[in-house]
């Protein structure tokens, strides 16, 4: 699912592709998202087997991102060169979203699902024409979406006499990306495939392969390619490089799944008898999420084309879209680990809670979700906001990119940081809508934390200094999601007779931000300190950052126990 990004962008959809999450139904749950397995869900320990092998897929596609993003940053640096490189590598996830992504995961999948559990067939036709239908769409799209190359760059990034070598280089970028496309739909059919039997591992594991090749591919751009400083500067062979390994990475990541499936059982024969077999149905009813999907795009284009224009006016700056997606790249990982894997448990609880009436039960996992999930959430807001300059620098400070380039990523950064509470609480309260089958009320809340974005983010882009503006954007979207969160709690209170347990939920986040500010400013005092100790050239960002995280972990740890914080005991080794 995605999300505002969540779904990168948040609609990251810049973001790594296994940002879409995949979440377990159970076999009574109703039709609202991500696909899974109907077989073997009675069976706690084999659930709970699949979990851990999901959430370790998940962490190491993670960490292993993050490596590609380093390296990244270091062969392109962060300023105007880099931005025509990312811009043209998020319009694939974006144009497949919108083509059938939301759609997918959604409601067809789903609809998979219970073929194979009603169908005389086990739900082999289906399949088979939902394949056919999924890959058709994505091939035609694909195909279109290469020819209109130059049309959909202009949404992202201007075409002005000042911009156009940028420009003409993000669409010859954009051509060598965009049969993405077709990939990331391969894989996520494959993979919903293979989850509706019950086998969830290859999923999560395949993302690492695209990583791989990724970090492969900066690894020999920054070690046997001289690196470019202007647009100009780029050869065919560079542009070749980064265009093919790129996307055959991607094409990789989905590829290696057809064993998987076919160990599974499943036979591919195209079917286009797709009349009277209600998939038109099926379709027709992942209208809302179509169209959150579209209100989330809109803002991230608004924002992707105001940060480029920053990009223009300041090439070398670092200041622009390439900082603001790296920053929120590292602002996502709490989000993506901890609070993704709670819903992905707690959802199916939480259905099956709607579907006997039992409103108290449901209230208490919302509860506890977002009292466990702020465990780790509310330290880590803070922990961005104190340290996100020291980040930044340990993290892009290399190869193409100084210390000064990077400072702008590191200012992203905290001014993303404490927009990481609400994010990730208004992200899991409308599970809530989700398990009473309400996917209408999420895309109004989509509407309008889209609407804040885009209203704070042009006045950004008119009235704050190019070298400020993108900055103010990152505050601009956490404050967007503040907004969203107090209305998302206020509509779902009604549908749970006026209770969100909201007094418990407050004191636990009243402590738990006492605990995690004191931390940080004590974490920060002691960055400071250790920014004066002769070390070799280079190392200051990473001993500053190593005893000022340390200290604020030892410090929240300390102060939540004295305040009685008892979701600590949540935490491994803490309990």
């Amino acid at each position: 699912m995605l999300e505002g990004t969540s779904d990168h962008h948040t609609m990251r959809l810049r973001m790594d592709h296994d940002t879409l999450l995949l979440r377990l139904p159970d076999e009574d749950e109703p039709d609202t998202g991500g696909g899974a397995a109907a077989a073997g869900q009675g069976k706690g320990g084999g659930l709970r087997r699949s979990s851990l092998l999901m959430a370790a897929g998940t962490v190491v596609s993670r960490a292993t991102g993050l490596i590609r993003t380093v390296l990244q940053a270091a062969a392109l640096g962060t300023a105007l060169l880099a931005s025509t490189y990312n811009t043209a590598n998020v319009v694939p996830m974006s144009i497949y979203t919108l083509l059938i992504g939301g759609a997918l995961n959604s409601v067809l999948v789903p609809q998979l699902v219970r073929a194979r559990a009603e169908q005389p067939d086990g739900g082999r036709a289906y399949e088979q024409r939902l394949v056919t239908l999924v890959l058709t769409v994505l091939a035609v799209g694909t195909g279109l979406a290469v020819w209109a190359a130059p049309q959909i760059v202009a949404v992202y990034t201007p075409d002005t006499p000042g911009n156009h070598a940028a420009f003409e280089l993000t669409v010859v970028f954009a051509r060598f990306l965009l049969p993405q496309i077709f990939f990331y739909g391969l894989y996520f059919i494959l993979g919903q495939v293979l989850n509706a039997r019950g086998k969830f591992g290859a999923m999560m594991w395949t993302p690492v392969l695209n990583n791989l090749v990724l970090i492969a591919m900066f690894g020999l751009y920054i070690g046997l390619l001289a690196g470019a400083d202007r647009v100009e500067d780029l050869t065919r062979g560079q542009i070749g490089l980064l265009g093919v390994a790129t996307t055959g990475g991607i094409a990789l990541q989905g590829l290696a799944l057809i064993p998987f499936v076919r160990a599974s059982g499943f036979r591919f024969r195209p079917r286009f008898d797709w009349r009277g077999t209600g998939l038109r149905k099926s379709v027709a009813a992942a209208r809302w999420t179509l169209l959150f999907v579209l209100a989330n795009l809109a803002a991230m284009a608004v924002v992707t084309h105001y940060a480029n224009a920053a990009d223009q006016e300041l090439p070398t700056a670092g200041a622009g879209y390439t900082a603001y997606s790296y920053a929120q790249t590292i602002w996502n990982l709490p989000q993506s680990i901890v609070t993704v894997s709670l819903v992905t448990a707690l959802l199916p609880r939480m259905s099956r809670a709607v579907a006997e009436h039992r409103l108290d039960d449901l209230r208490a996992d919302l509860s506890q979700g977002l009292r466990v999930s702020g465990v780790v959430i509310v330290p880590a807001a803070f922990f961005f906001l104190a340290f996100g300059p020291q980040l930044a620098e340990l993290f892009f400070a290399h190869g193409a990119v100084d210390a000064a380039s990077a400072r702008p990523a590191g200012q992203m950064l905290q001014a993303f940081g404490l927009g990481l509470i609400p994010f990730s609480a208004q992200y899991l309260l409308l599970r809530g809508f989700y398990a009473f089958e309400d996917t209408r009320t999420p895309f109004w809340m989509a509407v309008w934390i889209a609407g804040a974005n885009i209203v704070l983010a042009t006045a950004c882009h008119l009235w704050l200094p190019a070298r400020w503006a993108v900055i103010g954007m990152a505050a601009a979207y956490s404050l967007a999601y503040g907004l969203g969160l107090l209305l998302t709690a206020l509509l779902l209170r009604r549908r749970l007779a006026g209770r969100l347990d909201g007094r418990r939920l407050c004191r636990t986040y009243g402590k738990l931000v006492v605990s995690a500010a004191a931390a940080g400013g004590l974490g920060l005092l002691v960055a400071r300190a250790c920014a004066g100790v002769a070390v070799p050239a280079g190392w200051t960002a990473a001993l500053t950052t190593a005893a000022g995280g340390a200290t604020m972990v030892a410090a929240f740890v300390l102060v939540a126990k004295v305040l009685r914080v008892g979701e600590l005991r949540s935490l491994p080794g803490l309990r």
